[in-house]
């Protein structure tokens, strides 16, 4: 077995230092407490370790990501076996051993590693931030806190379910026009590129005289054909240039801002943003996180500038000593409604439960309007779809049809 090299303090403060052979890090620091030390360092003694089995790491580009659907199953197992009375320590053992994916479990396991150093379930939650967010760890703070852990645990599982059922739907509504048009792209693109070259050959061959339509046609084509390269690299150029703006602050404000006054998704948009809003804000204040804490992770957590701007003004308002509705109100960004049965939420003192029955009520609203999108754009597509096919026959076939009159004639 390996040695391990520790240093640790007493319950009186004493430094202690020394070495130990053990199986693993985890077995030194359970040595270490059982002898009343509580561990701040230990390493692995210099030296190969022969026995050890070699891990060669993945890129961090190569590891896969862990999903929501293994954040939701960890967290609502994790729940169960925290009520059933299992030790933090052995639940995360537990979990770490038995996660299928790697990037997660070894996630886990060094979590697990920094509780048994002495550190809070939070705290080490904060060390991997794209796995668990300032959400996720402020709850599970304040359910360490309060001895409510499992509670906690179990809401935010629903939280991420629910959220993560919204992100599907305005997916869903968006991939299908995207993809529709992305193939129509293609196959124009095939067209321009191979068929209408072979026609303007015949047509060339035969000397016929064309009409606008199949020469706009041809010219386009000539177009593709001779400049396509320099097309993609523009096109390129293009994505990359708009990319680089929305990540400046300044853009993604003019972008957000853009994307609520869209016709359509702009409603689409910001129902989501309340829905996301009102259920963050009801899971914190539920769970016992002040309101200001709360707010500020809301702000955080709601992607788009103008919803974040609107949330940090009525934080800002309500440490002066302000109500919540009032400055939601006069930001613009939410609906009368839900203002007022923000206020109403207030005055009874039951604001969490307000709070959430909003998001209940707007993910339905949500859900309603992607099915409404969906069979407003559909037919949309499909007229489009046959102007654009029915225009490219008529413009490359009425040659045929002239030469076709002319010989008959």
């Amino acid at each position: 077995m390996p040695m391990f090299v520790y240093e640790g303090r007493t319950s009186q403060g004493d430094v202690r230092k020394g070495e130990m052979e053990a199986a693993n890090q985890a077995a030194v620091m359970t040595k270490l407490r059982e002898m009343r030390i509580k561990p701040t360092s230990v390493k692995k003694k210099g030296g190969l370790d022969l026995n050890a089995d070699i891990n060669i790491p993945l890129p961090a580009f190569l590891q896969p990501s862990v999903k929501e659907k293994d954040l939701v199953v960890f967290t609502r197992q994790f729940a169960t076996m925290i009520d059933s009375g299992l030790p933090l320590v052995q639940c995360l053992e537990i979990q770490a051993n038995n996660v299928e994916n790697p990037t997660f479990q070894k996630q886990l396991t060094e979590i697990k590693e920094t509780v048994e150093g002495g550190a809070t379930f939070a705290d080490a939650l904060k060390k991997f931030p794209k796995t668990f967010d300032s959400l996720y760890v402020n709850l599970v703070a304040a359910g360490e806190v309060g001895g409510i852990l499992d509670t906690i645990l179990n809401r935010l599982a629903a939280y991420i379910e629910k959220n993560s059922k919204l992100k599907r739907q305005v997916k869903g509504a968006m991939i299908y026009p995207i993809a529709i048009l992305g193939v129509m792209a293609i196959i124009m693109w095939v067209i321009m590129r191979f068929v209408v070259p072979t026609f303007e050959k015949m047509f060339s061959e035969v000397g016929a005289e064309l009409p606008v339509p199949t020469q706009i046609l041809i010219t386009l084509s000539d177009v593709v054909v001779n400049y396509g390269l320099y097309m993609f690299i523009a096109i390129g150029a293009l994505v990359f240039a708009t990319r680089k703006v929305l990540e400046t602050e300044t853009g993604r404000r003019i972008w957000d801002s853009a994307l609520l006054k869209m016709p359509i998704f702009g409603d689409l948009l910001r129902k989501v943003a309340v829905a996301r809003f009102c259920r963050t804000l009801g899971t914190m204040i539920s769970s016992g996180v002040p309101i200001l804490d709360a707010l500020e992770i809301c702000s955080r957590s709601a992607g788009n500038y103008v919803v974040e701007d609107a949330i940090m003004k009525t934080r800002d308002s309500i440490s002066e000593g302000r109500t919540i509705a009032e400055p939601l109100a006069e930001s613009g960004v939410f609906p009368g409604m839900v203002c007022q049965m923000i206020n109403v939420g207030e005055a009874t003192g039951a604001l969490d439960t307000m709070l959430n029955k909003i998001a209940d009520f707007y993910d339905d609203e949500v859900e309603v309007a992607v099915a409404g999108i969906t069979s407003l754009i559909e037919p949309f597509i499909i007229v489009f779809l046959g102007v654009v096919v029915g225009g490219l026959v008529v413009a490359l076939y009425l040659p045929i049809f002239g030469m076709a009159g002319a010989v008959t004639g």
